[in-house]
């Protein structure tokens, strides 16, 4: 095998952000178990776009004997990743999983002012609410003011429906567990079919967390610079920690 250049990852500095995944065009890096694993040799061309996007340096380039880059593998793969995504984005109205079908859901009504119970009531309005299964033509999208947020967010956040949820489209995904790449494509055509009001990003504190504010920030960015954008961090014991606006006009 001949001696070339290929991406190498360190697993003990590797937290599994998966902010290198989208930054590989060829589709050769994924997170697997929690941790940027490359592949396929055959798919790292060892120009080493993915370097920059790490934020602890757990990827260099070196030289070794490896598998020599196979282009014509990589347009292979490449497609496959591409039908795959396109058949997740598909709505499934007619068979498939019930659960997936698109409905509009009517909050419960709050209890009134005067009443000393805590508003405990759902403020969810819509399903699915997965990013990997909402069409970007769902029409609750549509003029919205969306809300995306990491999966982790709900359970550690006591007041999430009422202080956070109400009024709003969610999108729910896990950054560290799923395709950022696919996240920043799918969210790119939500804001292009949908052209919301404005888009709220919940995130825990944990730096694999980050990702799915930069998918967010980078798809409305290349959509439209015009949408606010405000990005909430919260710490593990439910209080929020950051808060950051992106207001219209400004990419961040």
């Amino acid at each position: 095998m001949p001696v070339r250049e290929i991406v190498v990852i360190d697993e003990e500095k590797c937290d599994g952000c998966g902010l290198c995944v989208p930054a590989c065009h060829e589709g050769a890096l994924q997170i697997i178990n929690g941790k940027a694993k490359l592949i396929s040799e055959t798919y790292c061309d060892g120009l080493g776009d993915c370097l920059g996007e790490c934020p602890l340096g757990a990827i260099t380039i070196e030289e070794k004997e490896v598998a020599p880059y196979d282009e014509i593998a990589v347009e292979k793969h490449l497609k496959e990743i591409h039908h795959e995504k396109q058949s997740a984005d598909e709505p499934r109205v007619h068979g498939g999983c019930p659960g997936s079908a698109l409905r509009n859901i009517m909050p419960a009504e709050s209890p009134s002012q005067k009443d000393s119970i805590p508003d405990m009531s759902s403020q969810l309005r819509h399903w699915p609410i997965q990013l990997m299964l909402v069409p970007p033509s769902a029409p609750f999208l549509k003029d919205s003011d969306i809300l995306i947020c990491a999966d982790c967010v709900p359970f550690a956040v006591p007041d999430f429906h009422g202080k956070y949820l109400r009024g709003k489209s969610l999108l729910v995904g896990c950054p560290k567990l799923d395709d950022l790449q696919h996240y920043y494509e799918k969210l790119r055509a939500i804001f292009s079919q949908a052209t919301p009001n404005s888009i709220t990003i919940l995130k825990m504190q944990v730096p694999c967390c980050s990702g799915i504010a930069q998918a967010a920030i980078q798809a409305r960015n290349d959509f439209s610079s015009e949408i606010p954008v405000t990005v909430r961090t919260f710490g593990i014991e439910g209080e929020e920690i950051g808060c950051d606006k992106i207001e219209a006009g400004v990419a961040a």
